[in-house]
């Protein structure tokens, strides 16, 4: 029997890779997006969620149940990018970051558990970042909130073991999105103490990620973990450094890590300046 899929942000970039990837295998399945009505050329359903909104998400799931009468994957893959001085981010962008990066995720997650524990089997796949990892300059809302959704994922993955239910994070690197022109930035004033670098840091993130690496290569990796009987709790995908950093995190003190991490991102700007 085909396994049904939810992926929520599967209109472009990361999910829409994913999702054409396991609909060309035979999985069922379904993506997302605040405007469906866009996405009517898309190679597998688009429907219709806010994740900022709990009926909205109650109503999805319903949809999806009586439809296929189970859903073994969940795949909470929409997010947004927030990047700025912590001083000069407004409260409520904040907030608004973490409804969508993690207060979201979670009222999913509540909403398919019922269906899973009826059914005795289920998936969780919470796309974080590296950046939930380490704290980066510029980036403390964003990472805070992969952060959390992390963390809450390895409470969530003992919570619901005796249900034969499983919940994993993937932590992508810089990968090849349109997420850079969905960021909220937080303006950055000439008369701005931060202006300088802030303005620098902006730049060379919107290379990254204008320069990353294929979705393709999640895409694969996601349907190894469906395909696995034992999936890893923590999957890390990136390039080698991306993928060390967390563990040189662990390793070295933070004076070290924090000139490290400064003496690569020197390294990067003068690649990316030929």
């Amino acid at each position: 029997m085909s396994k049904v899929v939810l992926i929520t942000g599967g209109s472009s970039g990361i999910g829409k890779s994913i999702g054409e990837f396991l609909n060309k295998r035979g999985f069922i399945v379904y993506g997302t997006s605040r405007q469906p009505e866009k996405y009517r050329d898309s190679k597998f359903p688009i429907l219709a969620l806010d994740v900022k909104d709990v009926g909205s998400i109650k109503h999805l799931t319903k949809t999806i149940i009586e439809k296929e009468g189970r859903i073994d994957v969940l795949i909470n893959n929409a997010g947004v990018g927030i990047t700025g001085p912590i001083e000069e981010i407004p409260e409520e962008e904040i907030k608004a970051n973490f409804e969508t990066n993690f207060f979201g995720p979670i009222n999913l997650i509540k909403s398919v558990l019922p269906q899973m524990r009826e059914q005795k089997s289920g998936l969780i796949i919470n796309i974080t970042s590296i950046a939930g990892y380490m704290g980066l300059p510029y980036r403390g809302v964003y990472s805070a909130s992969k952060a959390a959704l992390d963390l809450v994922s390895e409470t969530l993955n003992m919570e619901t073991k005796p249900f034969n239910i499983k919940v994993v994070t993937l932590a992508p690197g810089e990968f090849s999105t349109n997420i850079a022109s969905r960021r909220y930035h937080a303006s950055s004033e000439k008369n701005s103490p931060y202006h300088l670098n802030y303005s620098k840091a902006l730049t060379l993130m919107n290379n990254h990620v204008s320069g990353g690496a294929d979705p393709k290569l999640i895409a694969k990796l996601i349907f190894k973990i469906i395909n696995s009987k034992n999936p890893k709790k923590k999957y890390i995908v990136g390039s080698f450094l991306e993928k060390i950093a967390p563990y040189l995190k662990l390793l070295l003190p933070q004076k070290y890590f924090e000139n490290l991490m400064n003496h690569l991102v020197a390294i990067r700007k003068t690649i990316n300046r030929f």
